[in-house]
């Protein structure tokens, strides 16, 4: 089944409380058996054109049909309801160990 890199972003000032805690593991017991890795990010650099007032928070890795499926599975995502954002990435499977992007 093809895989999906959800990157969540949080506003910087975004602050962890017990409630939040709770929105995010409801949200990855809903992911079920499509969350195939559960990501935290514990510091980052930003390189390029990012958004200023967000950070990398996590990322999941899912499986899902077809992107719309993984698009509807992010949808979820607490990051959003605080104010950040998800960008859903589908994943390449290499076939061979020694094959390049």
């Amino acid at each position: 089944m093809p895989k999906f890199l959800f990157s969540c972003r949080l506003p910087r000032d975004y602050q962890r409380s017990p409630e939040t805690a709770k929105a995010w593991q409801a949200w990855f017991d809903g992911l079920d058996t499509s969350l195939v890795d559960r990501g935290r990010v514990l510091a980052t650099t930003a390189i390029g054109h990012l958004d200023a007032d967000t950070r990398l928070a996590g990322y999941s890795v899912v499986t899902a049909e077809n992107p719309d499926r993984a698009a509807a599975l992010a949808k979820e995502c607490p990051a959003l309801g605080a104010g950040g954002g998800v960008e859903v990435g589908s994943l390449l499977e290499y076939t061979d160990a020694g094959s390049g992007p």
